[in-house]
């Protein structure tokens, strides 16, 4: 059985499509805990370089315990369960967080509560001691690809492996080479590259033909950007100290561990060396989902890929890119639905006819007193201030672009609505109009820039969209005199109704209870409690 492994890789033995094997060695180790009996096993997907090259396996809780338990009969002992799973089938390996049972004096415990219970258990009884073990392991850097960086080593027959001289970096991949597509280095076709002096004796020596790996490059770019045109040193410090930590990272889930572990490492490294003023690299990560056709990730390989060429020539650049920001959140996969685009763009549609008949009425000029508003023109401008406030938050603080597009589209069907008002009942009537088609949009330019630049030039505008002030809402205008309050009955949504927002709670129960809706729900039954939350709900408690 180790005969057969000396030939296998480490990722071939760990991967999770290998079957697992093993060979029972006749021998058991005492649980210190239980005092049981535990069989020893050899097993082809334990790696000696992990912790201290021997596990104890749990497969109830572990996927590849439990395959490997499974083809061996051994004894699946579930010490976590869900709550209120207790007596469940296990079927699989059950990873997540519970209770714990079949313990002894842990029993009941949460599994964070029971991992520091047992730890403290152990070391008062002198059987171990915690520490942390990093699941590291090592990780080539080396490809057989043209597209690297050239990995700065000789091969001299009698000086050995050799580094080039620091003058002669960097070494530059050369333009003569072929590709095979035999899987070998293309550098291997370029004699002039092949073959140099050793930097050591001068004699006839061999470059290494393989190139780094772009993760290489990709672990430490974003410092190389702090002071991209220094051609003595990878970056100074005092640049990278102006600019860094990056802000926010935003990348796709696929690199969401190996990428950003490799980040981190190379950051901690030079600062360890003093090349770096920060220890960590990213000050706020979002992960963005994949794209998804037919609950497949979309990839040339898969052949689902859609074309953006055929989306821009059908319906514009901005309703592609209206549609992938619109269809869910960015943390999200998107699936593609042609529906979908089709909506987008009947939407844009809509804003480009509403602006396009309401631009004689535009003036531009400012709403100065909101207290002189009617009824209907404060209901607007409090949706417009309010749109502001949405679409500002969404963007800036959490990256809800589907929610801040879905604000845009309410306000402008608000916008269309009011713009039925009659005109003699609203003398600012178009002043609010007016800066309902600046705020719409110069709120829809980061979503859809070029229509948004054409309508910001239609309504006579020089400066370009994208170079203006992003607009403030107003908070007195978001001080609505009526309230919506919800009515429920026994903890149940049964009415809603606007009142007074200084309405009293004596006078929110009375106006609660003459509902017409709420007196036929209520009718017969005795009324035993009635929780008033003012400006918000009514809850009657009634048998």
């Amino acid at each position: 059985f180790k005969r057969k492994l000396e030939h296998i890789s480490d990722i071939d033995r760990t991967s999770l499509d290998t079957e697992k094997e093993g060979v029972f060695t006749g021998r058991y180790a005492i649980n210190p805990l239980t005092k049981k009996e535990i069989p020893i096993y050899i097993a082809n997907y334990v790696l000696i370089d992990y912790g201290t090259g021997a596990i104890m396996a749990v497969p109830a809780h572990d996927a590849r315990d439990f395959e490997f338990a499974k083809k061996y009969d051994l004894d699946i002992r579930r010490v976590i369960v869900k709550a209120g799973e207790e007596d469940a089938k296990l079927n699989e390996a059950y990873v997540e967080d519970g209770i714990i049972v079949n313990s002894d004096k842990f029993d009941g415990l949460t599994t964070k509560k029971a991992s520091k219970e047992i730890t403290k258990y152990i070391e008062s009884e002198n059987l171990g001691k915690k520490t942390v073990n990093y699941r590291l392991r090592d990780w080539l850097i080396s490809r057989q690809r043209y597209w690297g960086t050239p990995i700065p080593m000789v091969y001299c027959d009698d000086c050995g492996v050799v580094p080039v001289a620091r003058e002669n970096l960097p070494v530059l991949l050369p333009t003569d080479v072929e590709f095979s597509g035999k899987g070998e280095s293309p550098l291997l076709t370029s004699k002039e590259f092949m073959y140099t002096a050793c930097p050591k004796c001068g004699k006839k020596a061999r470059r290494e033909t393989d190139t780094m790996d772009t993760f290489v490059d990709s672990s430490w770019y974003f410092l190389r950007y702090t002071d991209a045109n220094n051609d003595k040193k990878a970056f100074e410090k005092s640049d990278a100290k102006y600019w860094m930590k990056v802000d926010q990272y935003i990348g796709g889930v696929e690199h969401a561990i190996l990428h950003l572990l490799y980040a981190r490492f190379f950051t901690k490294v030079l600062y360890d060396m003093g090349l770096s003023p920060v220890d960590e690299p990213f000050e706020n990560l979002l992960t963005q989902g994949m794209v998804l056709k037919d609950g497949a990730k979309m990839s040339k390989s898969k052949g689902n890929v859609v074309s953006p060429e055929e989306i821009v020539n059908n319906y514009g650049a901005d309703t592609a890119r209206l549609f992938v920001l619109f269809a869910a959140p960015p943390e999200r996969d998107l699936e593609w639905n042609e529906r979908g685009v089709e909506g987008c763009f009947r939407f844009l549609n809509r804003v480009y006819r509403l602006i396009d008949e309401l631009r004689d009425n535009y003036n531009g000029k400012e709403l100065n007193d909101i207290s002189k508003l009617s009824k209907k023109e404060k209901e607007f401008n409090y949706s417009l201030n309010n749109t502001i406030k949405r679409v500002t938050e969404d963007i800036k603080e959490r990256f809800n672009f589907n929610t801040a597009i879905s604000a845009i589209m309410e306000f402008v069907n608000d916008t269309n609505k009011f713009r039925e008002v009659n005109e003699n009942e609203n003398k600012n009537k178009n002043k609010l109009l007016s800066k309902a088609i600046e705020t719409t949009i110069v709120l829809l330019a980061p979503f859809s820039p070029y229509l948004s630049e054409e309508l910001w030039n239609m309504i006579g505008k020089t400066q370009s969209v994208h170079d203006v002030m992003w607009p403030k809402y107003e908070k007195a205008a978001l001080i609505k005199d009526e309230v919506q309050v919800v009515i429920q009955v026994n903890g149940k949504v049964r009415d809603k109704m606007m009142v007074g927002s200084d309405l009293s709670k004596e006078d929110l129960e009375k106006e609660a209870l003459e509902s017409e809706r709420i007196k036929n729900l209520i009718e017969g039954k005795t009324i035993r409690k009635v929780i008033v939350v003012p400006k918000k709900l009514v809850n009657i408690v009634a048998n």
